[in-house]
């Protein structure tokens, strides 16, 4: 489906849980509230608007949350996410962390892809960014080459902090040890209450890891559904990726809209305007109805999500909220 823009809407994130075992502090509160059961969409409502979705045109799927592997049946539901006619794709978001345990339904499932995000190497700067009291970075790592090992497409998504940037290219290095991309992500406003992170402009990064390697140099692939731009060098098995959240607008290529785990159709991450398509849902309309819903929130996709100043963003949920 092209919205009013003439842009190619093709892609929809699906975020399963506005839960977390973690509490990053440029996503989830430390302490909050989370949603309660019954205002959080089934399995077969979602399953139910995917299927109007490929009718739609979009027929590839990023399954988020919060972390979405905290939601009971989640591998069940990608399964049956992967095998709905018409769908070409679907991808996971996780932390990795409980990853490990799940790899044998992933694989049945046939996933496309699976995105690990992981902002350092280092365990302290990990508790301190997540709250996470354990040594994660050896969770993470020893489940990478288990999923390496059983042929996935692994990405890594690391979100550019001023306390991590001196650590980047321990990031970066994974993209040398294994075939997996690295992505590099500007930091986006989605904070908790009273802290602000500092982020770090993408030339910043490009410009340590070309200490690195000195041939780090563009390259015109597309390796996934998002904005990144990718970069390659000898030595390197994988990409190195970088998205520009921030300092460079990539709207006009925008293909996606967002399903929230509360039944919310968003055309835009930046701003509060949503569709509440689960109360149609669950009022007993037809898919007919449904899709005609659908479709306006497509038509009225805004031209471009990032404003010229921070203080004018109109969002005011989270991130975990969202669906990454």
């Amino acid at each position: 489906m092209r919205d009013r823009f003439g842009r190619t809407i093709d892609y929809m994130r699906v975020s399963v849980t506005d839960r977390c075992n973690l509490r990053c502090t440029y996503c989830m509160p430390s302490v909050y509230q989370p949603v309660q059961h019954g205002n959080i969409l089934t399995y077969e409502e979602i399953l139910r608007l995917c299927r109007i979705a490929v009718t739609a045109g979009i027929v590839k799927f990023k399954v988020t949350g919060g972390e979405p592997l905290v939601r009971k049946g989640c591998t069940n539901f990608i399964s049956r996410l992967k095998a709905l006619s018409g769908v070409e794709q679907v991808t996971l978001t996780t932390n990795g962390l409980l990853l490990a345990g799940h790899l044998d339904a992933l694989c049945a499932a046939g996933v496309d892809g699976i995105n690990i995000s992981l902002d350092t190497m280092s365990n302290p700067e990990y508790s301190e960014i997540t709250g996470y009291p354990g040594n994660a970075v050896e969770t993470v790592k020893k489940t990478l080459k288990k999923c390496i090992a059983r042929g996935l497409k692994i990405k890594i998504n690391a979100v550019l902090l001023s306390q991590t940037f001196e650590g980047i290219s321990a990031v970066a290095f994974l993209a040398q040890h294994m075939p997996m991309d690295v992505r590099f992500i500007e930091l986006m406003p989605f904070f908790r209450k009273g802290i602000v992170p500092k982020g770090v402009p993408i030339e910043a990064a490009i410009e340590r890891l070309r200490k690195i390697w000195p041939d780090l140099h563009p390259i015109n692939e597309k390796r996934g559904n998002g904005p990144a731009q990718y970069y390659a060098a000898s030595g390197l098995q994988g990409r190195i990726g970088f998205i520009a959240a921030m300092s460079h607008r990539f709207c006009t290529a925008c293909n996606r809209i967002r399903l929230t785990s509360t039944g919310m159709l968003r055309p835009c991450l930046f701003y509060g305007k949503e569709k509440d398509i689960k109360t149609f849902l669950r009022a007993g309309c037809s898919n007919e109805e449904l899709y005609r819903i659908m479709r306006e929130c497509i038509e009225k996709k805004p031209p471009a999500r990032i404003p010229s100043s921070l203080k004018n963003i109109t969002e005011p949920m989270g991130m975990y909220r969202i669906g990454g």
